[in-house]
């Protein structure tokens, strides 16, 4: 059974457009420091909401919503997703998953079973392990990238900023990077503290320059910007 951590049943900005749940599933084998779920990290947690109870709750809710959303934690962390994302598809929800392409090849697995895709780009791809503490997490990220270009799938890539660990000149560079790879749609999102346990985070986030000013230099890059946060 998927292994889920939280539960949120109804949201209208995890999917944007789409009226949905949110499955949070445990586990991440990255370690961000500006996370804002950190206890979805460990792969088991000491309070967990059993599958059954999750799809009693999407049952009553047929007819109410247009989709769920599996979000984490890191939902291709676990070899239970397709048969969850199946169940689910079952009830007539459409299917939305939010993932760092940490796996690229469960990835490439699942996104048949998906209609949308937000994927995480969270630095340059040559620096990614700065911020996720995992050697080679960059190389395997942009695999993931590449699954979702190809896959047809209808996606936004996303980058959370934080000051400290992507910078304005980071950011330039990482989309143009994106822009030149055939990315469409991009969405910076700003750091928020809620959640984060890093307390020299909390306290470095603050900015020289606004991100909206930022955002303006690199928006004419894509079809689709937005900032968010």
């Amino acid at each position: 059974m998927l292994r889920v951590g939280g539960l949120t049943p109804l949201s209208s900005t995890d999917w944007p457009g789409q009226l949905s749940a949110v499955v949070f599933c445990q586990g991440c084998p990255w370690r961000c420091g500006y996370c804002h779920n950190p206890d979805l990290i460990p792969a088991q947690a000491a309070s967990e909401i059993a599958w059954d109870d999750v799809m009693a709750l999407l049952r009553r809710r047929q007819g109410l919503l247009d989709a769920v959303v599996f979000s984490g934690g890191e939902p291709t962390l676990q070899a239970a997703l397709p048969d969850a994302m199946r169940e689910v598809r079952a009830f007539g929800f459409r299917i939305g998953l939010h993932t760092g392409g940490m796996y690229p090849k469960r990835l490439e697995a699942v996104l048949p079973l998906v209609d949308w895709v937000g994927l995480d780009v969270i630095a340059p791809f040559g620096a990614y392990a700065t911020v996720t503490g995992v050697d080679g997490s960059g190389a395997r990220a942009l695999e993931g990238l590449e699954q979702v270009l190809a896959s047809g799938v209808d996606h936004e890539v996303r980058t959370t900023v934080h000051p400290a660990l992507v910078d304005d000149a980071a950011l330039a560079a990482l989309a143009r990077d994106l822009a030149a790879r055939g990315v469409k749609r991009y969405v910076v999102q700003a750091f928020r503290p809620q959640g984060c346990e890093n307390v020299e985070l909390r306290a470095t986030a603050t900015r020289s320059r606004s991100l909206q000013e930022t955002g303006q230099t690199i928006a004419g890059l894509f079809d689709d910007f937005s900032l968010r946060g």
